[in-house]
């Protein structure tokens, strides 16, 4: 017996919201999506600025992704508690960012397992102590209880999780927002959980930890699959074309722009200067479109 909202129901129902953090959005039939917010990490997000997947069997549930701190995942708890009351078998991290991650211990302790990639969990652990500094700052005592705890179960590439009659192919194709990334094809339900390989209506960031050129390689890897429904790393559920817009097409930009520039003989300091105004309807975009060109320059300087 299947113990939980169908989609058609929740999806009738406005959007709910958890502590004015994560909205639990419908997505299709046994898929949602808890959307958190597009702004920093701060005392009342917890680290969850991040967007989830729940999946409900009647095995149990799968959770793509488990918060940025332990009392980040009991708030992805709580808001899985307005959906179903079957408890979470299984999570996946989907790369190396804190809500990929550090919210683990909080389901291993419930029984989950834990599943990442092998690049997702060294990234995780050279990262680690650089992240639970940066939190301490950032959301204070939200961190009490949280230990950096890697997945239990890890793949070099592939691996297939079977749940209740569902299929979870879980596949890293390289490096892109962070080096471990992966992402999780539902073909029943023909949805896909692209973790942080997508982000849609904020921009994406481009770091140290990421590599531009393979990122744009791993989401022609995902789309490869068409899926109809996205569930993206940052942002609502949305379709691929959406997703190819907001994070493939600002990729391709960034690179062509900056390879333009290096062709010219122009400089780092001139990166924040090329052209992304199309992408500016993007939230954070005055924030992040600077740095991001200054480190595609570097990554693109000795190519």
């Amino acid at each position: 017996m299947k113990h939980y909202i169908t989609g058609a129901v929740l999806a009738a129902l406005p959007q709910l919201a958890l502590a004015d953090v994560l909205e639990v959005q419908a997505v299709t039939d046994d898929v949602w999506a808890l959307v958190g917010p597009m702004q920093q990490r701060d005392t009342e997000n917890l680290a969850n600025n991040a967007t989830f997947g729940v999946v409900v069997t009647d095995a149990g549930v799968v959770l793509i992704d488990p918060g940025g701190s332990w009392k980040g995942a009991r708030m992805i708890d709580d808001a899985i508690d307005t959906i179903t009351d079957q408890a979470v078998t299984h999570v996946i991290n989907t790369g190396g960012q804190d809500h990929r991650w550090l919210g683990n211990g909080y389901w291993q302790d419930r029984g989950a397992t834990v599943i990442a990639s092998d690049a997702a969990v060294a990234d995780q652990k050279d990262r680690a102590s650089m992240q639970m500094t940066a939190l301490a700052q950032l959301i204070g005592d939200g961190l009490d209880g949280t230990e950096p705890s890697p997945a239990g179960v890890t793949f070099e590439a592939d691996h297939v999780l079977e749940v209740g009659g569902l299929t979870f192919e879980i596949m890293h194709r390289g490096q892109a927002h962070t080096p471990g990334d992966s992402f999780v094809w539902l073909e029943q339900r023909d949805v896909m959980f692209t973790g942080d390989i997508v982000y849609v209506e904020r921009i994406l960031g481009v770091g140290s930890q990421s590599n531009v050129r393979s990122w744009i390689a791993a989401f022609e890897a995902m789309a490869a699959h068409d899926p109809k429904h996205v569930v993206p790393g940052h942002g609502h559920p949305t379709t691929l074309a959406t997703a190819r817009r907001d994070t493939h097409d600002y990729l391709v930009n960034l690179r062509g722009r900056i390879g333009a520039l290096i062709e010219e003989g122009g400089d780092i300091l001139d990166a924040p200067g090329i052209d992304q105004s199309g992408f500016s309807y993007l939230e954070q975009f005055d924030n992040l479109s600077g740095r991001n060109a200054q480190t595609t320059y570097e990554q693109m300087e000795w190519e």
